[in-house]
């Protein structure tokens, strides 16, 4: 099972899940686990190969909806009947996949930098880095798309973060999800095709070069999903806008009741 930590909040039966990005840890939200636990029941974890979940055995079948599975084993686990994901990059991904196999968990969704599609600038970073990717160490194919991805001076506190979370990751896991962004376009085009009828809400950054403007596009066709866009932030909102990013998303919830 994957490492996990709960802070329980006795005055409240909301529960918050958070799911960390490629490369990352539970340790990203850092900035959050105060203000949360003092709403909300908690959930922290470390997705497959990653953080403290690193020395768990991967099967070849290596998928979203794999990574997806290690987590709704974590919430029935702990008896949660259904919480409000919170998910930053990837990990946006990952809570999409949740709800395709298992809705009933998913109260709502929040998205801190969300990955809904690739436009021509990202794929042709992806299919870069997957060509670089035999070819270099793989720490330093993460700084370079890092670098890419949150290119600003005030970017650089996220950028150092994710850099330092990803050099405790596994170089067969970074291959490994790195694969799977072979498929990454295909997926999300099935995403956008579902049905999603959970209050959702995506909190972007208006210097997210790469994801801003595809999240838009879902707005535009969807008036019920809601956008917030944070000025002068980058892609990782949650750590450089954070008292914004939890006013915002914690309000979010607290509408829900």
């Amino acid at each position: 099972m994957l490492y996990f930590k709960k802070l329980l909040n006795p005055t409240s039966n909301e529960w918050c899940v958070f799911i960390h990005g490629a490369g990352g840890s539970s340790n990203i939200w850092h900035k959050q686990v105060k203000s949360y636990a003092e709403n909300f029941n908690i959930l922290l974890l470390d997705l497959r190969g990653h953080g403290k979940s690193k020395n768990l055995k991967t099967s070849k079948n290596y998928s979203f909806e794999m990574i997806a599975q290690d987590v709704i084993e974590v919430v029935e686990y702990n008896k949660i009947e259904s919480a409000h994901f919170i998910g930053v990059s990837l990990g946006s991904i990952i809570i999409y996949q949740i709800y395709s196999l298992n809705p009933t968990i998913v109260k709502s969704m929040i998205f801190s930098g969300a990955i809904t599609r690739l436009n021509i600038k990202s794929r042709v970073l992806l299919k870069l880095g997957r060509v670089l990717n035999p070819i270099l160490p793989y720490m330093t194919l993460y700084a370079l798309l890092a670098r890419i991805i949150m290119p600003k001076k005030n970017h650089k506190p996220s950028r150092i973060l994710f850099i330092n979370e990803a050099k405790k990751l596994m170089d067969n896991e970074f291959k490994r999800w790195f694969k799977l962004t072979a498929r990454l376009t295909t997926y999300l085009n099935l995403v956008q095709h579902e049905s999603n009828n959970r209050p959702t809400i995506y909190i972007m950054g208006s210097e997210d070069h790469l994801f801003l403007k595809p999240v838009k596009a879902i707005i535009n066709s969807n008036p019920q999903i809601k956008l917030k866009v944070v000025p002068n932030c980058g892609h990782v909102v949650n750590i450089e806008q954070a008292e914004l990013f939890n006013s915002v998303s914690i309000q979010f919830i607290r509408n829900l009741a």
